[in-house]
């Protein structure tokens, strides 16, 4: 049981950020920033050129062969024509190659005579010619301007706007129409519970609009499009998404967080605890660390950092309007020793302000418990008499092992206070483990406070014979104590007791329970019982008798059959409707029905034709007559 682990979880739980002014609880790490560096080997390594490109652009380390895999990925995508030539022109610049892209600058120079269908494709070819050092006179971005202002008349979408937007940083003066547009883009940005904010289409469109608007309103030296408490809100919903898995979504993802943190006047800044706020008795250091939002120290530093740390029990201040040092290993942590404020045991809210920032915090100043006293003892169930106990010192085992059978119960009692103060201390768990030594089952009891704040543990031995599986043998007894307030949760074996249990008709009854029931295999109804062959044979001959009859009433006639036609269709006919009568004597005695239907479909046809053709003789002779 890893009892300590679990306790700084719970504690960890309680640790979160109230409230805050230009703050962000979240930065990206150096763990996130080494799984990105892995991201991007990955990307270059590829066979998708838009991987590659993205991969080019933030890879430190870049292979030797990229250039050569560059042109053999180039050839080999299914990209647009303006994709591909973009994304090879970047990758080309950044990884420093040195052919002659000549087919491709060829491609996006022609393409710049003519004018683009979307503002997507204005964006990837002004973009290409950049990489390849093409020229772009005025004229060309005058064209350029007027080409994109007409594509926004038909397409204003998100997509179409942030493209723009770029398009119109590269352009300078001549794009500064598409400023007008700014304000309309950033107002179809969605808010999530009131602290993200973003737009349709996730982090794609939103990191291409927050880029390229802050691009457009630097280049134009205009104010910022958004304020302080929007920069943060984008700036949560941007590090919320910092576990992205691909090239592009990584790539956007930082140059985001580096343009919020370019804008000196709105820039959040991640204030958060530097640790898990746990503060150890022996060394109650308060560590708060702030940082831009890629985790780096603040530039300029920051002059003065205060706090104002508050009992949440109490609600009286502990320290007011202290500063907080910074550390000697990492700039963008400061510290502060509580040691001599003397702490106690509890939590505490801690305000932060540094400036224009300020954010509240919470910590919790762990404490050490210490064991009282421990008794354990057996006696009787019924009986109100004093228990036999024997006294444990901590961390000792009884050296005599205990027993109790069916008619006893088992006692134990313990008494836990605080090391600093000696105050008896309650805690969050108090368990009495007891494990089979043979089989190593185990079973956990909770350990109730009473009025006097010790925990007493009673166990009536056959009353809980069905939660022991009714094994009698020697159990461990084991004290576990935790509390997310406290640094020494511990596991304690206080003695060996052996338990005699009965019931063995119980026992028996309750394993005949968990048994498998027999299987249940269905039974169809028996039929039912046929009557003697003698009924059944007069019965027979009962109905056989009128076709008999037929005969005998024939015979005696002498039934003319003069008029018989000897042809096909009437041999047919009769041949058909005898085999349908035999067919229905077969499937008295031995067919199903659909066997019955399947041999007297193709008989019902062919009686059908035959009786149809000797009925049209029959009648073309009637009217001959």
């Amino acid at each position: 049981m890893k009892l300590v682990g679990f306790v700084l979880l719970l504690g960890s739980c309680l640790v979160s950020s109230v409230w805050s002014t230009r703050t962000v609880s979240k930065f990206i790490t150096a763990a996130d920033q080494d799984r990105y560096q892995k991201i991007f080997a990955d990307g270059l390594a590829s066979s998708d050129l838009q991987a590659v490109y993205f991969s080019s652009v933030n890879l430190v380390d870049k292979a030797p062969d990229a250039c050569s895999r560059l042109d053999k990925v180039y050839t080999e995508s299914k990209y647009n024509d303006f994709e591909k030539n973009f994304y090879f022109s970047g990758a080309w610049k950044n990884f420093g190659c040195k052919t002659d892209p000549a087919k491709v600058k060829k491609t996006v120079e022609a393409a710049l005579l003519k004018d683009s269908n979307s503002a997507q494709e204005v964006y990837f070819n002004l973009n290409s010619a950049k990489y390849l050092g093409v020229t772009v006179d005025q004229a060309t971005k005058t064209r350029l301007a007027k080409n994109l202002q007409t594509i926004l008349k038909k397409d204003d979408s998100l997509n179409s706007l942030g493209h723009a937007f770029a398009v119109a940083a590269e352009l300078g003066a001549s794009g500064s129409f598409a400023f007008d547009r700014v304000e309309e883009a950033f107002v179809q940005a969605d808010e999530v519970d009131g602290k993200m904010l973003q737009f349709e289409g996730g982090l794609s469109i939103t990191a291409l609009i927050v880029n390229s608007a802050f691009k457009l309103s630097t280049v134009l030296n205009k104010p910022a499009p958004i304020n302080a408490d929007q920069a943060v809100k984008f700036a949560s919903y941007f590090l919320s998404r910092s576990s992205v898995q691909t090239p592009k979504g990584v790539s956007i993802l930082l140059e985001a967080l580096n343009t919020l943190s370019a804008q000196k006047n709105i820039a959040p800044v991640c204030v958060k605890l530097s640790g898990n706020g746990q503060l150890l008795p022996e060394s109650p250091i308060l560590m708060v660390k702030i940082s831009d939002l890629l985790g780096k120290p603040l530039s300029p530093a920051l002059a003065v950092v205060s706090t104002t740390i508050t009992s949440k029990t109490t609600n009286q201040a502990l320290v007011s309007k202290v500063n907080l040092v910074p550390s000697n290993t990492d700039a963008s942590v400061f510290t502060y020793n509580l040691k001599t404020a003397n702490p106690a045991r509890g939590q505490y809210k801690v305000d932060v302000e540094a400036g224009a920032y300020k954010q509240t915090l919470k910590i919790n100043v762990l404490g050490k418990v210490k064991v009282s006293s421990l008794e354990i003892g057996v006696g009787d169930s019924d009986s109100t008499s004093a228990v036999k106990k024997h006294s444990v010192s901590y961390a000792n085992k009884l050296d005599t092992e205990l027993a109790a059978d069916s008619q006893q119960k088992i006692v134990l009692k313990v008494s836990l206070v605080d090391e600093s103060t000696g105050k008896p201390l309650t805690v969050h768990q108090a368990f009495v483990l007891l494990r089979n030594k043979a089989t190593k089952e185990e079973i956990i009891f909770v350990a109730e406070a009473d009025s006097s704040k010790a925990y007493k543990f009673e166990m009536d031995v056959g009353a809980r014979s069905q939660d022991f599986g009714h094994k009698s043998g020697v159990y461990s007894v084991e004290l576990i104590v935790g509390d997310a307030l406290i640094s020494n949760s511990f596991r304690w074996l206080v003695a060996d007791v052996s338990l005699k249990f009965t019931g063995e008709v119980a026992k028996e009854t309750a394993n005949t329970a968990r048994q498998p029931l027999p299987e249940i295999i269905h039974q169809f109804r028996a039929p039912e019982k046929r009557p003697p062959r003698m009924v059944s044979d007069l019965f027979t001959g009962l109905c056989i008798a009128p076709l008999v009859l037929l005969f005998l009433l024939w015979a005696k006639l002498r039934v003319n059959i003069s008029n018989f036609p000897f042809s096909l269709s009437a041999l047919g006919f009769h041949l058909g409707l005898g085999a349908i009568l035999a067919l229905f004597g077969v499937f008295w005695l031995k067919l199903n029905m659909f066997e019955t239907i399947r041999y007297l479909i193709p008989l019902a046809v062919f009686t059908f034709l035959c009786g149809n053709r000797l009925l049209r003789t029959i009648a073309n002779r009637g009217s001959e007559k």
